[in-house]
């Protein structure tokens, strides 16, 4: 873990749209700010605020809430992983950083974090997050930059507590607290018929057992992702990870609780489906919770 913080600075728009949020105000940091990336993005919205991020943060934000899910932490725990990943890099996966800091949280080998090529990966990252926030007692009821410091050891552990308002607020929304709470939209060309493939929705099965744990799975159709969830929260946290992957994985729809997000119109966010809709076949490259 870095004892010293370097500014960091890049063209990549991920990180200028937190960046400009936050140049506007911590309360309206993301409320206020179009997104960068117009041909693509993510908008997460909770208690009537619309948070925009790019969709490699977004992907971030909710591999670390499927796998406090898989741990079985609170949401109180993800904001503080919010908070943290907010400081340390932006809610992105920096392959580099302060001395061997690396990854979402900028942990550092030589402290025993783990490998490099580890740290790098997300669900490993916020892991040994979770492990180690687990152990510092009584972290729901302290201050969420206090218990941010103890995980992270930082130089200046009080610059976490600037994030910890929209972090309790993304903790909401990735968590499934507050449900249909996160959408994406796309470029052309990313989720179409052309580049699609059938076994990107096996490959986004393993990684969502990967982040989530184990999960009811079966196959159906043309085909078709079923996945049985046992909360409705449950179900609106998977939805948030599958549409922040979606391009990576080709899913051209996602169905859940009434509700469906399309690939093809990512804008509109969650539409209710239709009567006729819901006892058509789903299309191929469909994912349905329920």
């Amino acid at each position: 873990m870095p004892t010293t913080r370097q500014k960091r600075s890049g063209s990549a728009a991920a990180a200028l749209v937190l960046a400009l949020g936050l140049a506007l105000g911590l309360h309206d940091a993301f409320g206020h700010v179009a997104p960068l990336l117009k041909g693509t993005g993510c908008q997460a919205r909770a208690r009537g605020q619309d948070f925009h991020l790019a969709v490699g943060q977004a992907g971030i934000a909710a591999t670390i809430a499927g796998v406090a899910q898989r741990r079985a932490m609170p949401d109180r725990a993800v904001t503080i992983a919010y908070a943290a990943a907010l400081q340390e890099s932006k809610l992105q996966n920096l392959p580099y950083g302060d001395r061997d800091s690396v990854g979402i949280f900028q942990q550092r080998p030589s402290q025993g974090w783990g490998p490099t090529w580890r740290l790098e990966q997300p669900v490993y990252a916020s892991t040994k997050f979770f492990a180690a926030l687990a152990a510092v007692p009584h972290y729901r009821s302290m201050p969420v930059y206090q218990a941010a410091q103890a995980v992270q050891h930082s130089a200046d552990g009080s610059a976490y507590g600037q994030y910890a308002y929209p972090a309790a607020i993304l903790a909401r929304a990735f968590t499934g607290r507050a449900a249909h709470a996160v959408w994406c939209w796309y470029g052309t060309g990313n989720t179409g018929p052309a580049t699609w493939r059938s076994a990107q929705l096996s490959a986004a099965a393993r990684e969502l057992r990967r982040t989530f744990g184990r999960q009811d799975m079966i196959t159906t159709g043309d085909p078709v992702l079923v996945v049985r969830v046992r909360r409705a929260r449950d179900g609106w946290a998977e939805a948030a990870w599958l549409v922040t992957h979606a391009g990576a994985y080709g899913i051209r729809e996602v169905r859940c609780a009434g509700l469906q997000w399309s690939a093809a119109s990512g804008r509109r966010g969650w539409i209710a489906q239709r009567a006729g809709r819901r006892a058509a076949p789903p299309p191929r490259g469909t994912v349905v919770l329920g």
